[in-house]
């Protein structure tokens, strides 16, 4: 794997001092990178990994993208995202796998349909495009789906993103990569953050590393899952909750899903890879835990949900399963923010939205790096909104299971 990866990238030897050390090397941490020195001009910077380049929460998502959010600030953020999703491709001249192939929200009491026609009518309001459909047309969109009345939890209706689909995660990374080491950055990996440098007057001066010290004129941290302890070795706590969130895919099968389903009533959202599995993912465990694994029965109601939703899935084979680390916020939105701490800039908390942002917040973040205050996109996201209550509220909104 790594001969096959070095194609694409060049992994370098870390050098003493950088204009800026991005901790993270997943999607978020390559884009930012990428659009420093696409965007800003910025060449000299180093992003450091723990382990290899996106082994983390990266390689452990569903893949799915959408911007069908409730809230101003989110649907902006996320209509951006995906702007830049469609142009991608072309852009890093990569494969990614990119395909708009709509992606249903399924409705299942009246709580659900209200909920549901709110969000498409502030979507539409946003610029944002969505559809409402009956069971009637739900079954035509995606037929496989058991539309019957008898259901536990009946289909009432859906909300429909004909621009949402999915994308391979892995190769959003490498493309990122690719395009970031062409312009100059150093990507580091098997580099694990261990401590900071500060200076006398307790100015961040740069990063401890498990292959050396590195200075800094800025540190940004955008490792998913793991962004509050780092920021707990500064002594900056952080508004952050981690927890598991698990996912499964099934045996190769021949294409039967054409379209993305999710359902938060019965926590379960499913698609259907290019190669052929079906990739499912659950809402997140209710405990706390750094543990890339979760509980038995959440992947147990996971797959009843399923089943019922889709009875075509009954005699599919589990091939594995896997759990990620979500960080999530009071509010169920990110923080794209500078810190308390001089040099410092912090972009975490995207809960389950983390994989469907990945252009729009390296792109975000990365004006905030370069420039030193947060752009019209970000600003709704500092920290500042904690201590003066503009809170983002994405709980259910979000149409996922937080």
């Amino acid at each position: 794997m790594a001969d096959a990866r070095a194609r694409y990238w060049r992994s370098a030897e870390p050098r003493r001092s950088y204009d800026v050390v991005i901790v993270g090397g997943g999607g978020h941490g390559l884009s930012t990178a990428y659009y420093l020195a696409r965007n800003h001009g910025l060449t000299d910077v180093c992003v450091v990994e723990k382990g290899w380049l996106a082994g983390g929460n990266m390689a452990r998502n569903t893949t799915i993208i959408r911007s069908n959010y409730l809230w101003d600030e989110s649907a902006a953020i996320y209509e951006h995202s995906l702007k830049l999703w469609e142009g991608l491709e072309d852009e890093l001249g990569f494969d990614l796998q990119f395909s708009q192939r709509g992606v249903l929200n399924l409705a299942h009491h009246l709580g659900d349909v209200r909920s549901s026609l709110r969000r498409v009518n502030a979507n539409r309001l946003n610029g944002v495009d969505a559809e409402w459909l009956t069971p009637e047309e739900v079954r035509a969109f995606c037929p496989i789906v058991n539309v019957s009345p008898d259901l536990r939890y009946p289909v009432l209706g859906a909300t429909l993103q004909r621009r949402g689909g999915i994308a391979r995660h892995d190769k959003v990374a490498w493309g990122y990569a690719a395009r970031a080491s062409d312009l100059g950055v150093d990507i580091v990996e098997h580099a694990e953050v261990v401590g900071f440098l500060r200076g006398p007057d307790g100015r961040l001066e740069g990063v401890r590393t498990t292959r050396g010290d590195i200075r800094a004129g800025r540190v940004a941290l955008s490792a998913a899952g793991h962004t509050s302890v780092l920021a707990s070795m500064l002594g900056l706590r952080l508004p952050l909750q981690s927890h598991p969130l698990q996912a499964l895919v099934s045996v190769l099968l021949e294409p039967v899903l054409d379209c993305v389903v999710m359902s938060n009533a019965v926590h379960v959202y499913v698609s259907q890879a290019e190669k052929g599995e079906l990739v499912m993912g659950a809402g997140i465990d209710a405990y706390n835990s750094y543990a890339q694994r979760g509980s038995f029965h959440v992947i147990e109601r996971q797959m009843a949900a399923a089943v019922e939703l889709f009875p075509i899935f009954a005699h599919a084979k589990l091939l594995r399963t896997w759990g990620g680390i979500v960080d999530v916020c009071p509010d169920a939105s990110p923080i794209i923010s500078a810190t308390p701490i001089e040099n410092l800039f912090i972009n975490c908390g995207w809960g389950t939205g983390g994989f469907k942002a990945t252009p729009g917040a390296g792109w975000v973040f990365a004006d905030l790096v370069a420039n030193g205050r947060p752009g019209e996109l970000a600003r709704p996201f500092s920290l500042e909104r904690f201590t003066i209550g503009a809170l983002i509220d994405e709980h259910g909104a979000a149409a996922v299971a937080h």
